[in-house]
C-alpha cells in the first residue's frame, strides 16, 4: 500500500535570495481564473481551452510564465515548471538534469526513517530530484534540511513512477482542501492539480553522501 505522508510539503528552499529554486513561483505569477461546476460534474474554467488540462483530463492550476519578475515567493511552487521538472527528472533547482548513477535518481530528503519499514520505499512526493552541486547548497541552506536529511536514489524513476496528482478539491458539500488523488480516482475531476505526484521505489539511502556538508552547516 503506498504512504501519502508527506506528498506535498513546500519545496527545498533557501532563506537567503541568491539561490531562487527553478520550481518556485514569482510574485508577477499568480493565478486569478476562478474554477465553476462543469456541465457533467467536476470543475472546469468558464474560458477553458485545451491546455487547461493534460492527457489524464485533469484541470491545472492556471499560472502565468513569468519566472524573475517580481519577488521570490518560495513557499509557492509554480505548477507548469514543477510538472515539467516531475516528468522530465530535471533538478527541481537549476532546472538542469538530475543526478543519476547506476543506483538510481538523486532525491534529497528529510529524513523519516523513523515513520515505517522501508522508507522511503512506497512514499508519494511532490519534490522533484536534484543535481549533486544544488543538492550541496540545499544542505548547506536550507534549515529544514539541516536538522536532517539522506541522500536517497531512486532505481524506478522512470514517467511511470508518476502516479497522482496533487491539488485543492473542491467536492461538493465538503471545504475545499488540498490532497493527493491518485490516477483512476473519480475524485480526480474535483480536484485543481497543481502537483505531480511521483512514487519512489527500488531506494538505496546512503547517509554519508552529503554528511559532511550537513555536519559543517550546523
Amino acid at each position: 500500500m503506498r504512504r501519502l505522508q508527506a506528498a506535498a510539503g513546500p519545496v527545498t528552499t533557501f532563506p537567503r535570495p541568491l539561490v531562487v529554486p527553478y520550481i518556485a513561483s514569482w510574485s508577477a505569477e499568480q493565478a486569478r481564473s476562478p474554477v465553476v461546476i462543469g456541465p457533467r460534474g467536476g470543475i472546469a474554467y468558464q474560458d477553458e481551452g485545451p491546455y487547461d488540462r493534460d492527457a489524464d483530463g485533469y484541470l491545472w492550476l492556471r499560472a502565468p510564465a513569468k519566472q524573475g519578475c517580481g519577488r521570490p515567493d518560495f513557499g509557492r511552487v509554480h505548477p507548469l515548471r514543477q510538472r515539467r521538472v516531475m516528468r522530465r527528472l530535471l533538478c527541481q533547482v537549476c532546472g538542469g538534469p538530475a543526478d543519476q548513477d547506476e543506483r538510481g535518481t538523486l532525491w534529497l530528503l528529510e529524513d523519516h526513517r523513523m515513520d515505517w519499514e522501508g522508507w522511503p520505499n512506497g512514499l508519494l512526493t511532490t519534490h522533484p530530484p536534484v543535481c549533486v552541486p544544488c543538492a550541496r547548497e540545499a544542505v548547506r541552506s536550507c534549515p529544514n534540511l539541516r536538522s536532517g536529511c539522506v541522500a536517497v536514489r531512486v532505481g524506478s524513476s522512470d514517467v511511470s513512477g508518476i502516479c497522482g496528482i496533487y491539488g485543492v478539491r473542491y467536492l461538493p458539500g465538503s471545504p475545499m482542501t488540498p490532497g493527493v488523488v491518485e490516477y483512476g480516482d473519480p475524485a480526480g475531476r474535483w480536484v485543481l492539480a497543481s502537483q505531480l505526484v511521483r512514487g519512489l521505489s527500488d531506494c538505496t539511502v546512503d547517509l554519508a553522501e552529503f554528511a559532511d556538508v550537513s555536519a559543517r552547516s550546523q
